[in-house]
């Protein structure tokens, strides 16, 4: 078994404890592998060890991977853009991805929506909500969350699915978990509203390889998982 494959077992053991300690059925939680900055064999290896979504951070990395993937692996895998999304960037999401987890303006959504291919399905799409208002971080402020999502629910070729969240670092579980529960009772709030175009609004996006057992115990429905499978990253210097 490759490293990436026994790491793979391994975080899906640590969703399934902590589905269990939370009394939740451990396929309400899907887990995104995050390939940022590893190379197109690393996804092939974690695909071949059952991996079929993938999230992306930095936009044309994540097309040329796509690609490159698509070259040496079928079926196809799911496509998640989980990193900040400029105005001269949102074609190559709204044609190259499947998801977008960090749309935090109206603004990019109606691009998104506007440059989505008719003939692929329509773009799955989360809010993200800077859930503790910390200063380094981007999102929606809470109290605009509602406003922002009855908007883009009414955008063709989107579909709205849910929240996603990036606290800062909290130290411990018990304080990881006061910020997830925050980002639940919103999530809660909306979908509970029941409104026009949120029938599929039922993704909440949060947890990482640090706090995946506390987001887990919250509520979060998909976490998005990077180091715990591929390793430490290496950066290129500024």
């Amino acid at each position: 078994m490759t490293t990436i494959a026994n790491n793979l077992q391994q975080v899906l053991g640590r969703i399934a404890q902590a589905c269990a300690a939370a009394g939740r059925d451990p396929a309400s939680v899907s887990l995104l592998a995050v390939s940022k900055t590893f190379g197109a064999d690393a996804v092939v290896h974690a695909a071949a060890a059952g991996q079929r979504a993938f999230g992306e951070n930095y936009i044309q990395e994540g097309v040329d991977k796509i690609a490159a993937v698509g070259r040496v692996f079928s079926p196809a895998l799911q496509w998640h853009c989980i990193g900040p999304i400029q105005s001269n960037k949102t074609r190559l999401v709204a044609e190259h991805f499947d998801w977008a987890h960090t749309v935090d303006r109206l603004k990019t959504a109606e691009r998104l929506s506007a440059q989505r291919p008719e003939h692929l399905p329509p773009l799955q799409l989360c809010i993200q909500v800077n859930i503790d208002g910390g200063p380094t971080k981007s999102g929606a402020v809470p109290a605009d969350t509602l406003e922002l999502a009855r908007a883009v629910a009414k955008l063709p070729r989107l579909r709205l699915r849910g929240l996603m969240s990036i606290p800062d670092h909290a130290p411990d579980f018990e304080a990881q978990l006061a910020i997830h529960t925050r980002a639940k009772r919103l999530f809660d709030e909306i979908a509970g509203l029941g409104a026009p175009g949120f029938e599929n609004f039922d993704t909440l996006s949060m947890g990482m390889t640090a706090d995946l057992e506390a987001a887990i115990h919250a509520g979060s429905t998909l976490v998005r998982v990077g180091t715990g499978i591929f390793g430490g990253r290496t950066y290129p210097a500024a």
